[in-house]
């Protein structure tokens, strides 16, 4: 549309101007010329009317034409402007959100093996004792480089006992997860029970079959089911994130879900075998045992130390105008006095030491292993009661509450009741399962030996 009324006017404008250039050529030809000059003042005056009108015109043709040209073939853009009009047409995309990661049990072992800062500190003290063993072998004595490899063991032992308190903690910080999503779901299903329950007594007020008084009730009770979801979300999202720090390395990046459930696995258990592993493989029983051989080590060590080391010597003494004197000497410190008893005394003490140490670590050993049984065996017992029918009836009771209620033989809080007894019963059963494998990472922590199926 905006084209044509453009051509239309062009064409209008061009038949105007011909036809204005032949009429003024007529009246200037019908002018007579009374002065020297081409034109009386009377056609003067009017030609230059004229003229400007005529430039008018002629301004308004030109400026008519790029404007059809333009709207015919606009230029292309070229170089950065082109580049930029691009981007300004192309679509935009937002990058989509990092997906999280999900992990198992023992995918977070993994991970905190690997990553977690704490590990990463004791691991220095290994490397301070690993360059310590250096500096013994810089000066050769084999009592100095018994003593430094007994030193080693001992920081590794160290380490070992640090490893397993850690990776315990791990474990039970994962089922703290495992439980607060448990409870998170349990409280959904019994908000979405009760909405459909005040739905449904909602219609029965609007057809007059009860009254509104149990309606408000239930609106009231409402706010409860709604609190109990917002709590649970809140436990939920505060036990992951206490998880995403003990896994270390960097918190920003460490989006994760846990993968699996509070599942119940019997387990059988004997103490005199429990005792055994616990004795072969508790890492603080075994620093304390490298504890009495590093004080052994040094004991020979400052032993050995009576006993001064030879000092060799070798030198040439050159004459200008002479020959050359070369001279070799052995030199040895005689013990009139031996400065070394303070040393031997320091390191017998660190033996008895040791040795009172182990004796009360083989006594806390045991004790562990005895009272994380029994509380195992008490947590297993627990488990099994819920599981002798009690769930199964609790499910029972609701669903039928919710038929009696349909057919007009109960009532809203008898089936309100129902949901509150399915919904504690249910809480405190996840409870116990949590427990229950609380209490075998106890028993695992006491043993030092994993005991799990997984």
């Amino acid at each position: 549309m905006y084209q044509h009324d453009i051509n239309y006017l062009g064409n209008y404008l061009g038949n105007y101007l011909g036809n204005y250039l032949r009429r003024f050529r007529e009246r200037c030809n019908s002018v007579v010329c009374h002065r020297p000059c081409d034109l009386p003042r009377y056609c003067r005056r009017h030609k230059s009317r004229r003229v400007s009108y005529l430039a008018s015109l002629l301004l308004l043709t030109l400026t008519v034409h790029p404007i059809q040209a333009q709207e015919k073939s606009p230029e292309p853009l070229k170089g950065i402007n082109a580049d930029v009009n691009a981007m300004l047409r192309r679509p935009v995309q937002m990058p989509a959100p990092p997906s999280k990661r999900s992990i198992t049990i023992s995918d977070a072992v993994s991970i905190f093996l690997q990553q977690n800062l704490q590990l990463v500190a004791a691991r220095y003290d290994i490397d301070t004792v690993d360059a310590e063993k250096l500096t013994a072998r810089l000066r050769p004595k084999g009592k100095r480089i018994n003593a430094a490899n007994a030193n080693s063991e001992l920081a590794r032992a160290d380490f070992q006992m640090v490893v397993w308190q850690l990776t315990n903690d791990l474990k039970k910080k994962f089922y703290a997860v495992l439980l607060a999503e448990s409870l998170l779901k349990l409280a959904k299903d019994n908000q979405k029970t009760f909405a459909e329950t005040v739905q449904h007594t909602s219609e029965l007020v609007q057809l007059g079959e009860i009254s509104g008084l149990d309606l408000k009730r239930l609106e009231v009770e409402e706010l409860k089911f709604d609190t109990d979801v917002a709590n649970s979300e809140r436990d939920y999202e505060v036990a992951v994130r206490d998880l995403r720090v003990t896994l270390g390395g960097d918190y920003r990046a460490m989006d994760i879900e846990v993968a699996g459930t509070l599942d119940y696995q019997s387990y059988e258990f004997s103490l005199a075998d429990l005792r055994d592993k616990s004795l072969a493989a508790r890492p603080d029983l075994k620093a304390a045992q490298l504890s009495e051989r590093a004080a052994d080590a040094s004991i020979r060590l400052q032993d050995a130390q009576r006993i001064p080391d030879l000092t060799l010597g070798a030198g040439i003494d050159q004459v200008p105008t002479g020959t050359s004197t070369y001279t070799f000497g052995v030199g040895i410190s005689l013990p009139v006095f031996d400065r070394n008893q303070g040393e031997r005394a320091k390191a017998l003490i660190e033996k008895r030491k040791a040795q009172n140490e182990q004796q009360v670590i083989t006594n806390l050993v045991l004790s562990d292993v005895d009272k994380a049984l029994v509380a195992f065996e008490i947590q297993k017992r627990r488990v099994e009661l819920y599981r002798t029918g009690v769930l199964k009836k609790v499910d029972d009771i609701q669903n039928l509450t919710e038929f009696a209620l349909k057919a007009g033989e109960s009532s809203t809080l008898d089936l309100l009741d129902a949901i509150r007894t399915r919904r504690e019963t249910l809480a405190a059963y996840y409870q116990t399962l949590f427990d229950y494998e609380s209490a075998l990472l106890d028993l695992e922590l006491a043993t030092a030996t994993p005991l799990q199926n997984k």
